[in-house]
């Protein structure tokens, strides 16, 4: 049996991890991810991008529309 860190404990997500966490499709998640490269929310192991939920919690709490 595996010990799972829950969802709202985690320092990273992923796209999927953040799509059920914010409730935004995933299409959006990766558009948002791709345009925001070098933002601070965003971490890239490889071909797979993290999101860090604290900092995407701020950069949605600053916009208006996603």
């Amino acid at each position: 049996m595996e010990n799972q860190v829950p969802i709202k404990d985690k320092f990273c997500l992923t796209i999927d991890e953040a799509s059920e966490y914010f409730g935004i499709g995933e299409k959006k998640l990766r558009k948002i991810v791709t345009e925001n490269l070098c933002s601070d929310f965003v971490i890239q192991n490889g071909i797979k991008y993290l999101i860090k939920r604290k900092r995407f919690e701020i950069f949605l709490d600053e916009i208006t529309a996603i």
